[in-house]
């Protein structure tokens, strides 16, 4: 098997253990990942993750004309502008999976950074999260919008709509999108008890992560 080849049946594997554990559900959601041509493979259009075919998969070049398999979605430009400004990124995660999407639909205090370090991996694997203001799906503005945060941030949080993730890897960008939904998750419970202050990573605690395992 080459590696494209194997990079097809990799994004549906991913895509089935994503639908299993219900982070993604319905048509929701797609993932990519960058070919050595800059071109890049796509779970297309009205496709479940649960179902997907490796054989059908959208194959789109580095300026993101379809050359091959079936339609990919509307949101193809969120993987396209991750691969513009970060030559590092070699996948793209994009789910509406519950938790993170809930924290999107919150009024944010910050919206440079949208969840507090409550975790030190929270801070190896994502790092700063900026939340993205609201446009419809499909719409230019926020492939604009996603543009101008992403050669500083490899995940953002889409306004109503869920999180981007980019890492130098399909691997490291499912575990950047898996630590951003749980702290996500955690955040809500947390906030829940209203009568106790939140207790995040300090500063100082942050930095010394950034020191050793670098910043993300």
């Amino acid at each position: 098997m080459n590696e494209e080849n194997k990079l097809r049946e990799k994004i549906c594997n991913t895509g089935a253990s994503l639908y299993a554990r219900g982070l993604t559900f319905g048509a929701s959601g797609n993932i990519s990942v960058r070919l050595d041509d800059g071109g890049w493979l796509m779970t297309p259009t009205g496709s479940t993750m649960g179902s997907l075919d490796p054989a059908k998969l959208s194959h789109l070049d580095a300026k993101g004309n379809l050359l091959s398999g079936d339609k990919p979605t509307k949101e193809s430009f969120l993987h396209q502008v991750m691969y513009q400004h970060r030559d590092s990124a070699k996948a793209v995660v994009h789910l509406h999976s519950s938790y993170a999407t809930a924290v999107s639909c919150l009024q944010c205090q910050n919206t440079n950074n949208v969840l507090p370090p409550l975790t030190a991996y929270y801070v190896m694997r994502v790092g700063k999260l900026p939340l993205v203001p609201y446009y419809p799906p499909g719409d230019l503005n926020l492939a604009k919008a996603v543009g101008e945060l992403a050669g500083d941030h490899h995940a953002v949080l889409l306004a109503n709509h869920g999180p981007v993730v980019s890492g130098n890897s399909l691997d490291s960008a499912l575990y950047a999108t898996e630590e951003l939904e749980e702290t996500a998750k955690l955040y809500l419970l947390l906030n829940q008890h209203n009568d106790q202050a939140l207790s995040p990573l300090n500063e100082e605690q942050v930095k010394e992560l950034e020191k050793r395992f670098g910043s993300s």
